[in-house]
């Protein structure tokens, strides 16, 4: 005998609000909305980006659902590449939306687990159900910075980026040189068109010209770099000379203790303690990345290492700030610390040191451009210390 389930037309609202999830695409988005856990969720397509699509979907869902119209909706979708203009979006049309970090939402375990957008729309509108009735743990939700901090956050990162693609060239310039007997062991601003000329191989001939054509492009393209890297660090320098407001102040603050230049201040105060709000050294140490990973089952514990699921900016930076600190701050209460438990020790137990002195050395200088709060022992350079 055959049974049928007859379609489901009444639904029970909670709390009379609209739960809409975005599977973002490249080409097209996936809605999924819902008014209760155990409801089957309506699913949508629209063309990616296409505002208007959403607004009449989300009218639609309403009435589907028996919902007014001033009815309020939430709404989620993962952190990713379209960053935070969704969220910005949503948010000016009154929708209350949670971008998610993908990592933190629960997954089937199995070896070969089904994945669909359709399967997914569906797990994250009924995890933002949960999260709306107050299981607030079922996932992170990221702090999204205003447009102004984000803005912020550009000029250190385009440095970054054209410093490791500065050295990218270099390298491959070298290892081109190498090929033909050449060791260029000078800076590479001495590296010109002219000096190519001059250059001889192994057996004292010119470079063929083939070399030369591949070589040449590579040596504009350094200097290009290097041009648009001075150019940025030349507007870094003229802001923290010229303007004024909270975070460049905080950055002055930090650049003047020995061991912390512009590039690790600036740097740690755009990327996190210039605009985050922490409530404690904990969420300063997870922001970072600098927790540790315990695994424990049974009879079985051990530890994984630090989690890396922080700020990678903040967390390179970082670590190059704990060595300098060591260095520039040999009897601050930190260093103290990191010589007694790791100067007898190996190089990976002084590695795993420097990451212990790094979580710590944040902790320190969060509280101290939040509070004023000295690292304990630390001293500033000469021309800023009264």
């Amino acid at each position: 005998m055959k049974t049928t389930v007859p379609e489901t037309t009444h639904y029970n609202p909670v709390e009379s609000n609209l739960y809409m999830a975005l599977e973002l695409g490249d080409k097209t988005w996936k809605l999924g909305f819902s008014v209760g856990l155990g409801q089957k969720a309506r699913l949508r397509n629209i063309a990616a980006a296409d505002r208007v699509a959403l607004k009449r979907e989300i009218l639609r869902a309403k009435q589907r659902f028996g919902l007014p119209e001033t009815a309020a909706v939430w709404s989620c979708y993962e952190a990713g590449r379209e960053g935070f203009w969704i969220h910005r979006h949503l948010k000016s049309v009154d929708i209350e939306n949670h971008v998610v970090d993908s990592s933190s939402i629960e997954v089937n375990r199995k070896a070969r687990r089904t994945k669909t957008d359709k399967l997914d729309v569906t797990k994250l509108v009924e995890m933002l159900i949960r999260y709306a009735l107050g299981e607030k743990r079922v996932w992170r939700v990221v702090n999204v910075p205003s447009c102004q901090d984000e803005d912020d956050r550009h000029l250190h990162r385009a440095l970054k980026t054209l410093k490791q693609e500065r050295t990218a060239i270099a390298n491959r310039i070298r290892g081109l040189l190498k090929t033909q007997g050449i060791s260029w062991s000078a800076s590479m601003a001495g590296l010109s068109q002219e000096a190519l000329e001059k250059m001889r191989d192994w057996q004292g001939q010119e470079l063929g010209a083939g070399m030369k054509s591949r070589l040449g492009p590579q040596i504009r393209g350094w200097r290009q770099l290097t041009t648009e890297i001075a150019a940025l660090e030349k507007q870094r320098l003229q802001l923290l000379r010229q303007e004024k407001g909270k975070k460049l102040d905080q950055v002055r603050r930090l650049e003047s203790l020995k061991g912390i230049g512009i590039n690790g201040a600036w740097t740690l105060v755009m990327e996190a303690l210039g605009w985050r709000e922490f409530r404690n050294r904990r969420e300063v140490g997870g922001f970072m990345g600098l927790t540790p990973s315990p695994y424990q089952s049974g009879a079985s514990s051990r530890e994984q290492g630090i989690s890396k699921a922080g700020n990678q900016w903040c967390r390179d930076v970082l670590g190059e700030l704990a060595w300098l600190w060591v260095q520039y701050q040999p009897t601050s209460d930190l260093t103290l610390w990191f010589e007694e438990r790791f100067a007898q020790a190996g190089p990976r137990a002084r590695k795993i040191g420097i990451v212990a002195l790094g979580r710590k050395l944040v902790i320190q200088l969060w509280q101290y451009v939040e509070w004023g709060v000295i690292p304990p022992g630390a001293v500033f350079y000469s021309r800023l210390s009264s």
